[in-house]
């Protein structure tokens, strides 16, 4: 795993910043839901989404 560098406390990104860092470096969210009654598992469902821009994933699928 990779480390990532801590910010200063008094430098802050804003919501562009954020969004434009994520579709040029893409994010995956991984979960996972169960749904039960009584301990009794009924439905589970796993989850993964990749978020990036078209040309990030380009870039990456070459």
């Amino acid at each position: 795993m990779t480390s990532v560098p801590e910010r200063p406390l008094e430098q802050q990104i804003t919501l562009l910043e954020l969004i434009d860092r994520v579709l040029n470096k893409g994010v995956v969210l991984t979960g996972d839901v169960t749904l039960s009654v009584a301990d009794v598992d009924l439905v589970y469902v796993g989850l993964r989404v990749l978020l990036a821009s078209v040309g990030t994933l380009e870039r990456l699928g070459e």
